[in-house]
């Protein structure tokens, strides 16, 4: 097992991964850049800096996973932070459709079942899938901890609030997986709490990167904050939270 503490971004080949990547990797941490081209990851992990590794991993691929998580196992003995951050808000949106364009596609009367299907399986199962194949790992580190990039659109106590400005766009694809993951992570950190392994959920903001078409308002290193803040608090701090910075509580 190696000194330096390790941390595992999934999708960290561009956007709010990446930055996230680059910061901890100025916090000290050995950075394993999941990616699921890995010629991408292996840019982005120049772009983070000489301790940083692609891992070739596509949450949606059983046996990318696996290979995924012998690898750390074996070159590297220990995980003392996974940030599951890998996410897709679409797969069927048309080039220059806005998203409240999109969003009328896919009202729960007229969504498509592939659609959603293949959004789920990134936002959902891929990341339940990786975090079962990593928990060995998890488990052996001490103190370590999971942080799930959600959403604040996946509140449904804030969707439930007919004054929410973005309501109107709520909806089994994305939102709907985001509810999911808050699910998840919950479930997670109920688990894993009798052992000391804290989960919690963070929402970047609307931030401008490919998920949104570019469309956010907040920078990449605005949206990484939430991330890194909670992925270096220390043993005491609360699990099972859902925040945005700086550590403001999102209703369920």
């Amino acid at each position: 097992m190696q000194d330096k503490p390790v941390a595992l971004v999934t999708g960290a080949n561009q956007g709010i991964g990446l930055q996230i990547a680059k910061d901890l990797a100025g916090h000290g941490f050995t950075l394993l850049v999941g990616s699921r081209d890995l010629e991408r990851g292996e840019a982005a992990a120049r772009e983070v800096g000489p301790d940083a590794h692609a891992l070739q991993l596509d949450v949606t691929d059983q046996a990318s996973i696996t290979a995924a998580a012998e690898r750390v196992g074996n070159e590297f003995g220990r995980l003392d932070v996974l940030i599951q951050n890998a996410a897709i808000s679409n797969t069927k949106k048309l080039p220059g459709q806005s998203v409240e364009e999109y969003a009328k596609t896919t009202r729960p009367s007229n969504v498509s079942i592939d659609e959603m299907r293949a959004v789920w399986d990134t936002n959902v199962f891929g990341v339940l899938a990786f975090y079962q194949a990593m928990l060995p790992l998890l488990r052996k580190t001490p103190g370590a901890r999971i942080v799930n990039v959600s959403s604040g659109v996946g509140s449904l106590a804030t969707n439930s609030n007919p004054a929410f400005p973005y309501r109107s766009i709520f909806g089994p694809v994305y939102p709907a997986s985001k509810t999911a993951l808050n699910a998840l992570t919950v479930a997670m950190a109920i688990e894993l709490e009798p052992e000391g392994i804290k989960v919690n959920a963070v929402s970047p903001g609307f931030t401008r990167t490919n998920l949104n078409g570019y469309a956010g308002t907040e920078t990449v290193e605005e949206g990484a904050r939430e991330a890194v803040r909670v992925a270096l608090l220390g043993p005491d701090s609360p699990t099972g939270t859902f925040t945005r910075w700086e550590n403001e509580t999102i209703p369920w």
